[in-house]
């Protein structure tokens, strides 16, 4: 398993992470990327606490992201199964469980004081914290995407399901887009993923 998870996470963290998964009796799957989620808990039928992460991303957010679930596990271990999925008692133990890894041996130096901050309330997903998820982006191994609030007013973009819109103005936090085939606006959040079309 340590072998294993070397491949996905960074040198230094490889052993405290192996004890934390052992101490917890988690079953550690890495599956092929999903477009909703990087990783997810669950308690089983058997009672075993299984833990998926995708295997598409980069070593510091495979990290992130495992010891986000984990944090799921020791929640609701710690304070039961009626809290909210996001609530304190999941802010607290994401914190606990986190900052130990927040150190130079660990992640690089221009991560340190975004993920400092970040943890001070760490939110549901760090796609949301724009400055961190762009700043974590730079270590993808295949950069082809673009976030919507990188890309310029006018921009023609293609989302997953192969629509294509044009970015047209901000609502408050979120981008106003227009699909082009059918002239609907719809909005964005600004860390969704699109790939940028180039001007005919």
């Amino acid at each position: 398993m340590s072998e294993t998870l070397a491949r996905y996470i960074p040198e230094h963290a490889v052993k405290p992470v192996f004890e934390l998964i052992v101490a917890n009796q988690v079953h550690l799957k890495i599956v092929n990327e999903r477009q909703t989620r990087h990783g997810d808990y669950r308690k089983g039928l058997n009672g075993k606490h299984e833990i998926t992460v995708n295997s598409n991303l980069n070593k510091y957010k495979f990290l992130i992201t495992l010891i986000h679930e984990i944090s799921h596990l020791v929640a609701f271990e710690k304070f039961g199964r009626h809290i909210k999925p996001h609530g304190n008692e999941w802010k607290y133990s994401f914190q606990r469980l986190m900052i130990p890894y927040i150190r130079p041996e660990i992640f690089p130096n221009q991560l340190l004081p975004l993920l400092a901050r970040h943890f001070k309330n760490p939110t549901a997903s760090s796609d949301t914290d724009a400055t961190l998820a762009l700043a974590l982006k730079q270590f993808d191994q295949q950069n082809d995407k673009n976030y919507v609030f990188e890309i310029p007013y006018g921009s023609v973009f293609r989302i997953q399901n192969g629509k294509i819109f044009k970015k047209i103005a901000i609502r408050t936090k979120r981008f106003e887009c227009l699909e082009m085939s059918s002239g609907k606006t719809y909005l964005f959040n600004p860390n969704a993923e699109v790939e940028l079309l180039k001007s005919s």
